[in-house]
């Protein structure tokens, strides 16, 4: 545990250039691959795998062991059955030396480039191959695992088509995504518009980070450190203002340290800006954070610590004993490294939701600044008035209650991430009903903690007036998400709106509750909604949207349902949702690569990637919700609008589209 951050920034680094996203425009890799397929006799073919690799990159050589780190190129089920790889080359200047990383390991790798030929004979008739290539690349200590798909298509002769291997740019399948028709700049009606309205206001993230940073005052891992700090700054100055100069930058150095945690993000999103809508549409990455934030729980439980590196503490003690500005960002450095075990989960919880937001790198910043303030204040404004040193409470049991109530809260938190995950790849575990019946059990475990009761239903501790008032706000809420639970009209919970599943993703079925609601007439099929708004003569309502979207669903939730707005689009619109985060993937024939008009390519290998990459070159805009109002023949009848809560902002600029609809039959 004890490198858990650095594991955090892997894996953003790690899964955020490759990942499938909402805001993807290019996909790079440590290495580049060209395919090709060269005929040597009837049935009998080179498949060429020609790979470039990044500067200081090795790529291991295919005759390495089946144990060791390798480079493998596996054909599917049926291209095995219509062929067989008789044998393997490599064109490249193949190396050999021990590798450090692996206990000295003799490893044969390739730098620079190199052309891998297989060898393929035919069983019978030639036919596409396809299959995967799986290799493993090194520098310095990082070794990283990457696979790339690969396809071989069969002529009309039945020959190899020589260059065909892997995805290909198709200028037919391009055009379906870059609908000419859609003039963006001059809409039939100039109203609408995309403004800040879907953003999160930094201001807020910056309240949620002080908030934050006040519950880590009141940990056991930090109250402990206020009064002794302050002391040893008023005590061991030589007077009451230069303790009261001491304190001051000690907390600002506490301040700026949480600040410069935000800075490898800003570093990470310029070289792929991609990079922080990944983390709310990948699934390995919610994964991830659902298995951290659950380690987190556990440990505020008190089975274990989780520490930084002992030696990074005892580093930054030895150089804070120097009584200068040098010493004394030192003693900050030490108490934030020291106090992680407590500090470490809130920041998790700050880091997972500023990068789930539209703002990236900036509003973790922000999040970071409001609770590098909160934690650094008391130690100024307690070394400035020391007298209030006494009216601190002193550090008992209560410290530990605190670390309990944050765990059930950390528990909580891991189940919205194990639901993002889910709802992207439709597995149907944690449907609606599902996530709150998890919520009201963990709700009630921590109301029976606050009444001082065990597992065992026993009295444990003395109840409190402020232990009191938790327990009574905590059931309150448990009460208030039963009927989460039921197939009722008070199963819609606005406070939990957009945090919860989707009220359609539900054991009662996909109608479930959803009475005056409106229901897309066509899902994730923008050609069908075209025939249809043609066949019936209305426009359509192109609905941008993602299964892990929260602002997606307080807008079908709260103002879709509203009479007016709901009368509008059903009685005078063809609704088509697009999910541009559905990892489903698209047959064969229609995955190709899209190039963008810098050079850059993008894999369009799932429904998210097609409608995703849609959005961006038809709209300039890749976040979601994305509103668009098109007539049959795809005129743009105005501004696209974002997230507009606003009910009558909203109803206004769909009666707009009507009205622009109504020039253009004219």
């Amino acid at each position: 545990m004890k490198y858990l951050l650095s594991m955090i920034t892997g894996f953003l680094l790690a899964f955020g250039p490759t990942a499938q996203a909402q805001e993807t425009d290019s996909i790079p890799k440590l290495v580049n691959w060209d395919f090709a397929a060269e005929k040597k006799s009837e049935g009998i073919y080179t498949l060429h795998f020609k790979a470039k690799l990044g500067e200081g990159w090795k790529l291991f050589s295919t005759t390495m062991g089946d144990d060791d780190p390798n480079t493998r190129i596996v054909f599917d089920s049926l291209s095995a059955t219509r062929a067989a790889i008789t044998g393997i080359k490599e064109a490249g200047d193949l190396k050999k030396a021990p590798e450090p990383v692996l206990d000295n390991l003799e490893i044969k790798y390739f730098e620079g480039a190199v052309d891998i030929q297989a060898e393929v004979k035919y069983n019978g008739p030639v036919k596409d191959i396809k299959g995967t290539l799986t290799y493993m690349v090194i520098k310095g200590e990082e070794i990283n695992p990457e696979e790339t798909p690969f396809r071989f298509n069969a002529d009309e002769t039945g020959n190899l088509t020589v260059g065909k291997g892997g995805l290909q740019v198709s200028a037919d399948k391009a055009n379906d995504l870059k609908r000419s028709a859609i003039d963006l700049k001059n809409p039939v009606n100039k109203v609408g518009g995309i403004g800040n309205e879907g953003e999160t206001n930094p201001w807020f993230i910056f309240l949620l980070g002080f908030l934050g940073g006040l519950v880590a005052l009141i940990t056991p891992c930090v109250f402990p450190m206020i009064p002794l700090t302050v002391s040893f700054f008023t005590k061991s100055a030589q007077d009451k203002k230069k303790g009261i100069f001491n304190a001051s930058m000690y907390g600002f150095f506490i301040f700026l340290i949480y600040v410069l945690f935000s800075v490898p993000f800003h570093i990470a999103g310029a070289a792929e800006p991609e990079i922080f809508n990944n983390i709310s549409t990948n699934v390995w990455l919610n994964l991830f954070f659902f298995a951290v934030f659950v380690v987190f729980a556990i440990s505020f439980f008190g089975a274990f610590d989780i520490t930084l590196p002992s030696g990074l503490a005892s580093k930054a003690d030895s150089k804070a004993n120097k009584g200068t500005l040098i010493g004394i960002f030192f003693m900050a450095l030490t108490l934030v490294v020291v106090s992680f075990s407590c500090t470490g989960p809130i920041l998790g919880s700050l880091l997972a939701g500023s990068l789930n937001s539209d703002g990236g790198a900036w509003l973790l910043t922000a999040g970071m600044a409001g609770f590098g303030v909160s934690l650094a204040l008391p130690f100024a404004l307690f070394a400035m008035f020391p007298n209030w040193l006494s009216s601190l409470p002193k550090s008992g049991g209560w410290l530990g209650s605190v670390k309990v109530v944050l765990g059930y809260i950390e528990l909580a938190l891991a189940v919205k991430f194990l639901s993002n995950a889910d709802l992207v790849t439709h597995w149907g575990i944690l449907h609606r009903e599902t996530f709150f019946l998890i919520w009201i059990l963990i709700g009630i475990c921590l109301t029976m903690y606050l009444l001082g009761f065990n597992w065992k239903l026993q009295r444990t501790a003395k109840m409190s007036p402020v232990r009191w008032i938790f327990a009574i706000v905590f059931g309150a809420y448990t009460i208030y998400l039963l009927p989460g639970v039921t197939n009722t009209k008070y199963a819609r919970l606005k406070l939990m709106s957009g945090f919860a599943p989707p009220m359609s993703y539900s054991w009662y079925g996909n109608n479930a509750h959803e009475k005056g609601a409106v229901e897309p007439d066509v899902i994730n099929d923008y050609e069908k909604a075209l025939a249809l708004a043609k066949e019936k003569n209305k426009p359509i309502l192109i609905d941008f949207t993602g299964w892990a979207c929260v602002n997606c669903r307080n807008m079908e939730e709260n103002v879709w349902t509203d009479p007016e707005v709901h009368a509008l689009i059903k009685d005078n619109y063809i609704l088509v949702s697009l999910y541009t985060d559905d990892r489903a993937k698209l047959p064969d024939e229609e995955r190709f690569l899209y190039q963008f008009p810098d050079g850059k390519k993008k894999e369009i290998v799932t429904i998210g990637n097609k409608f995703a990459t849609m959005q961006t070159v038809n709209f300039i805009n890749n976040s979601q919700p994305l509103y668009v109002l098109i007539s049959p023949d795809e005129q743009l009848l105005t501004f696209p609008v974002a997230y507009t809560p606003d009910i009558q902002e909203y109803a206004n600029w769909l009666k707009s589209g009507l009205d622009a609809f109504k020039k253009v039959k004219k």
